[in-house]
């Protein structure tokens, strides 16, 4: 974690996840969503978010729980393509970060993922986008998005694999060592970039029923090759030079592929990310016992 005081929420710390500090992280954030979020949503809206069907969380008079929703780069977006009527409720245990996603109709709520000041069966709709892979429980965090669940209201999970994080062509396999040593940092600071696959069964875990598992894709044939950079480029891993995980030359060799890559007219990449959703049933929360 930063030296800052901050509260502690797993492996993430948004002052030193790329170069340049918190203020580089929050434009990496804006890119992403920028990037993904429209195929995530997408998504969403077939699993029964934002489409208008009779679905928990997509009526007027709903409530919608983004947890962990950071510095509100999706916040601002689910606001938009949400019912108006739709409460939403944008949660983080950082308040400093969270601070940045307030807005017209969105209400803030400082909390650790796994102790919410919220009502049981109170909320229609929850959204853990790329926090389970940070939090050292996410069984925690899912057994209390179901308790705060409304039976039949859905929970929905978006995270990455970093045995399927797509394809990209040219690809430089030198690189390998790097990207196993970024996850191994994340390891080490309590997260997993290999939740992905495991998404359908801690949601079986947690008690939850009817779960499905939707992959989505974006790729540079839809987007600029360097709208990817924020993602891809070398100054995800400068803090990793400075933590002593990665070496000079490591990030010098990281970078010139990625200039090649970017330079190259024919060069082709595909990100894939996973949704895993699944229904909060009706009677007894998973801590609770006959």
């Amino acid at each position: 974690m930063s030296t800052a005081v901050r509260p502690v929420g797993g492996s993430y710390d948004p002052a030193r996840t790329t170069g340049g500090g918190l203020a580089a992280e929050l434009d990496r954030l804006e890119a992403q969503a920028a990037l993904s979020f429209p195929e995530e949503l997408r998504i969403l809206r077939e699993l029964g978010m934002g489409d208008g069907a009779a679905e928990p969380g997509t009526d007027a008079g709903a409530t919608v729980l983004e947890l962990g929703a950071g510095p509100g780069a999706v916040t601002r977006r689910l606001r938009a393509a949400l019912p108006a009527g739709t409460a939403l409720i944008a949660a983080d245990i950082d308040g400093e970060l969270l601070a940045h996603a307030a807005g017209p109709d969105v209400t803030l709520l400082v909390a650790d993922g796994a102790d919410l000041p919220l009502p049981d069966a109170s909320v229609d709709f929850v959204l853990l986008r790329y926090v389970l892979q940070h939090v050292p429980d996410p069984a925690a965090v899912l057994a209390e998005a179901r308790r705060v669940l409304k039976p039949g209201g859905r929970v929905a999970c978006t995270e990455v694999d970093s045995a399927l994080w797509g394809a990209a062509e040219p690809s430089y396999p030198e690189l390998a060592g790097v990207h196993a040593k970024m996850a191994a940092a994340q390891r080490a600071d309590g997260g997993d970039r290999s939740i992905g696959r495991r998404l359908p069964r801690l949601l079986r875990a947690a008690g939850f029923d009817e779960v499905v598992l939707r992959p989505f894709a974006t790729t540079n044939d839809d987007h600029p090759t360097d709208a990817f950079a924020p993602q891809l480029g070398p100054q995800r891993l400068e803090p990793l030079v400075a933590r002593g995980v990665l070496s000079l030359a490591e990030l010098a060799l990281a970078a010139d592929r990625w200039n090649r890559f970017r330079s190259d007219p024919d060069a082709w990449v595909m990100l894939l990310g996973l949704t895993a959703a699944a229904t909060a049933p009706a009677g007894r929360g998973p801590q609770e016992t006959a």
